[in-house]
């Protein structure tokens, strides 16, 4: 997307989570915690991944994307899909997405990727004026 902006990555600390699991310092009933509501979205509003669980290595990965803004009113909080945020990125002045991670199957869940969608700040230069030459 051409407004995308102020990119947060998380793997870091996902990489952390997931060796404190593997290292058994945290259980899976901790980190396989995902609401129902969480769930729902997944199946349909998320879109498939290429990677595959990391604690249950049964199935791939879906990400959702939450949006939120004071812009947004009632739409904030609420899971879309990404022709919804291409549109969106063209309606409203700025707000941030929020890109989670889901199995579907043993609840896994964790932030992935953030960042600020909008119009703020494109096209904010004047149109040069042209000389009676050109």
């Amino acid at each position: 997307m051409l407004t995308q902006r102020q990119v947060v990555d998380y793997a870091l600390q996902r990489r952390a989570l997931l060796a404190e699991v593997y290292a058994g310092r945290v259980g899976t009933m901790e980190v396989c915690d995902a609401s129902p509501y969480l769930l729902r979205a997944a199946k349909f509003h998320g879109r498939p991944s290429d990677v595959t669980c990391p604690v249950c290595r049964r199935e791939p990965l879906t990400h959702v994307s939450w949006v939120y803004g004071d812009e947004l009113k009632h739409a904030a909080g609420s899971a879309r899909t990404v022709e919804e945020l291409t549109r969106m990125a063209t309606l409203f002045e700025e707000f941030t997405v929020y890109v989670v991670e889901v199995c579907r199957t043993c609840s896994w869940n964790h932030l992935v990727q953030s960042y600020v969608l909008g119009t703020r700040g494109v096209n904010t230069r004047k149109p040069r004026r042209r000389t009676a030459a050109e």
